[in-house]
């Protein structure tokens, strides 16, 4: 049994007083909930314009765009290919940098990827 004190005013229950060894352990799953609530909080808020920091250290890494997103998405480059409508070697080529992607197909990619096409082009 847990030995828990309960300071009350006014007839109702305001705090309890734990074992300190209890709030290590509760302590974590709270931050644990703020965690998910900050989270989902900015997945709401999400327009489609922020860069993730995995895409974003993936790129400074030398990532192509592309790859970079297609990772953070978690999609094959056969899948991601395939929902575009081009092959696989072209988009192998595409994030290898040894072929540029038409406006047509960077916009194919992009709505595969849920994202903005200016997010997948690369400035020289």
């Amino acid at each position: 049994m847990i030995d828990i004190q309960f300071i009350e005013r006014d007839g109702h229950r305001e705090y309890a007083v734990v074992p300190i060894e209890i709030w290590d352990k509760v302590k974590d799953l709270i931050e644990d909930l703020d965690d998910a609530a900050m989270l989902k909080q900015a997945m709401a808020e999400d327009d489609g314009t922020r860069i993730p920091h995995a895409v974003l250290k993936a790129e400074l890494a030398g990532d192509h765009p592309i790859k970079a997103w297609r990772e953070h998405r978690g999609i094959t480059q056969e899948a991601l290919a395939s929902a575009a409508g081009i092959s696989k070697p072209y988009l192998s080529q595409m994030e290898n940098r040894k072929r540029d992607g038409s406006v047509d197909v960077l916009q194919k990619l992009a709505a595969a990827l849920e994202v903005q096409m200016d997010l997948l082009v690369e400035l020289a």
